[in-house]
């Protein structure tokens, strides 16, 4: 299984970027130093030749017309004074006309005469040193030369010196260099891929109720683009797939509240046994069912109208019209206001249903002679019930759209407390759960100051 890490396409270019910056940089690093020394071998070769053409020079014909060697004085004694530069100089005929040291002459004189181009030799048998030369045939005043010049393998110690510093220098200072041309590369890498990035986190925060964004396809690599209008036309495709369903529903709900009207009233005329209280209860269930799916229905499609309303007004205003139901069912219900007014920008009718929701399940999950409690507070309204309470585990769960969690069965189908939160998101706030200090839950509903003010959401 390929590691996490290597996934990441940012990754994988900046692992492959250094791949071949490293192999580039050996390959460069090694031909440097390779020219360096070879470039040293060349001068010292130079050097040598230069050697061989100031002992031609110096070399001319005496009274008799013979050759000789007249070193200047500075030169002969500089010869004389190091044993790391020896020379040894022949005639044309291969007579040994002067040597430094002796020795060398003496070996030079059993070689065969030199050539125009210079030909190198490697000493190994001259005292405790070895020497590397060159013989080289050259012109003079008394003819041509056999001229033989070489130097000990460690007379060079200034310029092997310098190398040794050299490669010193790049072992240490490359890999600096690399590192910041890496880490140069890793920025641009990852500001290259920043659009991509963005794309994601758009992405990542498209859902049901954000179905109608779109990805943007500018500023993007031609390599990316094609997969984005490709999300966009899947995007298309799924925004009309939910639009199909919550028509559906929307239509079922409605055409469901007439024949259930009809049915309600005739059950309310008839006289009869239990088995017609049974019936009334069903129709009932099935009436606060298709209440619940229009009010789905009305949040996933229809643009809330926001006002200034008062808090107070709203939450006072549903719990009279509870109150007789809650009777009805065996609990009550009290409000406590505000001392002062608690103005929000809302609508007033979602938040009545937001806490009816709430009140209606409060007094379902209460114990019989249960108060359920709505408390209109600075920031919104909190719902306090007597019931079991909702463990922490489903405190999210609950809000999701038909999710009836594994205690005792109630009436309603698992949509109240969805309608709740998505009514919430349209308003800018959020609904909380918390346990009561005396039993059973608090619900809690928080609105944004009028400073805040949220925008007509779907």
């Amino acid at each position: 299984m390929t590691p996490v890490r290597f996934q990441s396409l940012q990754v994988r270019l900046a692992v492959r970027l250094a791949a071949l910056y490293v192999a580039a940089t050996a390959i460069a690093v090694a031909a440097l130093i390779y020219q360096a020394y070879d470039t040293a071998t060349s001068l010292n070769d130079r050097e040598l030749s230069l050697r061989a053409e100031d002992l031609a020079r110096a070399v001319s014909r005496d009274g008799a017309g013979a050759p000789q060697l007249n070193l200047s004085p500075k030169l002969a004694a500089a010869y004389a004074a190091s044993t790391d530069d020896i020379f040894a100089v022949r005639d044309a005929s291969g007579r040994l006309l002067a040597a430094s040291p002796p020795e060398f002459g003496a070996q030079v004189a059993k070689w065969p005469k030199a050539e125009d181009e210079p030909s190198y030799f490697h000493l190994t048998n001259l005292g405790s040193s070895d020497y590397y030369g060159l013989s080289v045939e050259l012109k003079s005043a008394a003819g041509p030369l056999s001229i033989s010049v070489a130097r000990a393998a460690g007379a060079n110690v200034l310029v092997a010196s310098l190398l040794r510093e050299f490669v010193f220098d790049v072992a240490w200072v490359i890999p600096l260099l690399m590192a910041g041309t890496l880490a140069i590369a890793v920025l641009v890498v990852r500001s290259g891929l920043q659009p991509v990035r963005d794309i994601s986190r758009m992405a990542a925060g498209i859902g049901p109720d954000a179905i109608s964004v779109r990805l943007p396809g500018e500023n993007l690599p031609a390599e990316i683009k094609p997969l984005v209008d490709a999300v966009n036309h899947a995007l298309d495709r799924l925004e009309r797939g939910f639009l199909v369903q919550r028509q559906f529903t929307a239509n079922a709900a409605h055409e469901l509240r007439t024949p259930l009207a009809i049915v309600t009233g005739a059950l309310d005329t008839m006289q009869g046994n239990g088995e017609l209280a049974k019936l009334k209860s069903d129709v009932g269930r099935m009436n606060r069912l298709v209440e619940q799916l229009l009010r789905v229905a009305r949040l996933d499609a229809i643009a809330l109208e926001f006002e200034n309303v008062d808090l107070n007004d709203v939450a006072k205003s549903v719990v009279a019209m509870m109150a007789p139901w809650a009777i009805a069912q065996g609990g009550t219900v009290a409000f406590v206001g505000a001392d002062a007014p608690v103005r929000i920008h809302a609508n007033a009718h979602a938040v009545e249903d937001v806490i009816r929701n709430l009140v209606e399940n409060g007094v379902l999950h209460s114990p019989p002679q249960g108060e359920v409690i709505v408390t209109v507070r600075p920031d919104g309204v909190s719902v306090a019930d007597a019931g079991a309470g909702v463990p922490l585990q489903d405190r999210e769960r609950i809000f999701d759209r038909f999710w009836r969690g594994k205690g005792p069965k109630t009436e309603g189908a698992g949509l109240g407390l969805a309608i709740v939160r998505e009514t919430m998101k349209a308003h800018g706030g959020h609904v909380a759960v918390t346990d009561n200090s005396g039993g059973g839950s608090v619900f809690t509903l928080v609105f944004p100051r009028n400073e805040d003010k949220p925008s007509a959401a779907a």
